[in-house]
């Protein structure tokens, strides 16, 4: 392509992009969205909010800037080991509660005050 032509097409895409930029700036929409972004940038401005800032704010995402204060649970109470020996057979028996099939038992033939006597 010579120089001559390559220029003509260059100016003819050049003409039908300055009249499609013409025909956009003759767009409501465009106004609109031009006219929402640039009091968008000064209510930014205003409270010192990034764009980022505000879409995590939107989406619901807590800041970085932020600290919640998340509740934290108890630790529970770690239990201790019991032993019971029981003075009629000398059996001993180690549980950390009183769910034991054995304790149940002992509890069950000599009463439960009884058998909590027996710890050791």
């Amino acid at each position: 392509m010579s120089k001559l032509a390559e220029f003509r097409h260059i100016e003819r895409q050049l003409a039908a992009q300055l009249a499609e930029l013409e025909a956009l700036k003759d767009d409501k929409g465009l106004q609109r969205e031009i006219e929402f972004e640039t009091k968008l940038h000064e209510l930014l401005a205003e409270y010192t909010f990034s764009a980022q800032e505000t879409i995590r704010l939107l989406d619901g995402q807590p800041s970085k800037q932020t600290s919640v204060a998340v509740p934290v649970k108890a630790a529970s109470r770690v239990r201790r080991v019991k032993t019971y020996t029981n003075p009629h057979n000398g059996q001993v028996v180690q549980t950390k509660g009183g769910n034991h099939n054995v304790l149940k038992e002992w509890k069950a033939e000599y009463g439960a005050a009884t058998v909590e006597s027996w710890v050791s």
